[in-house]
């Protein structure tokens, strides 16, 4: 983890200024053997969302064969991460769910896609899993950097304006 963490925050540029408005947060995570880190770098939008300019994650999965999968992977992963932190909200009226598919169902769209770098970490332990670990840290990551923009912590997903506005 601590690999992963390091490697995260030197290739995200930790430390060094980002534009006025702008924050970074971190976050990892481990699961089916594969350790992950993604910073992400936010700012809000003139109505007091956030926006999501980049995530730097960085994946140690033990021995790996093609990384060109692996991207392909973590980028997915983060896309339903970011989803729910975003918009990831299910509703229920009259004891049936509102959200049946993706029609009702927000997902991020290609033009509000941040810059995603995924980095691969050279490893000698065994193979790991690549699916789900890519998911788990991008919210976090998100939440931490709003936090370092706002003062203000994330108690609930999707992430809403009023949240950051009113302590969460």
């Amino acid at each position: 983890m601590q690999g992963v963490l390091k490697m995260a925050a030197e290739k995200a540029g930790w430390g060094k200024p980002l534009p006025k408005g702008m924050a970074r947060g971190i976050a990892c995570g481990e699961d089916f053997g594969t350790a992950v880190a993604e910073v992400a770098e936010v700012s809000l939008d003139d109505r007091g969302y956030p926006k999501v300019h980049r995530i730097v994650a960085a994946v140690d999965c033990g021995q790996y064969i093609n990384p060109d999968t692996i991207e392909a992977q973590v980028e997915g992963a983060i896309v339903y991460g970011l989803t729910a932190a975003l918009y990831g909200e299910i509703t229920v009226e009259k004891g049936r769910v509102q959200q049946a598919n993706f029609d009702t169902y927000p997902i991020m769209r290609i033009d509000e896609m941040p810059k995603v770098e995924v980095h691969l970490m050279k490893s000698t332990a065994p193979i790991g899993g690549i699916g789900e670990p890519g998911l788990p840290p991008a919210a976090p990551a998100v939440c931490n950097a709003l936090f370092a923009l706002t003062g203000k912590r994330i108690r609930r997903l999707p992430i809403r304006a009023e949240d950051l506005e009113n302590g969460g």
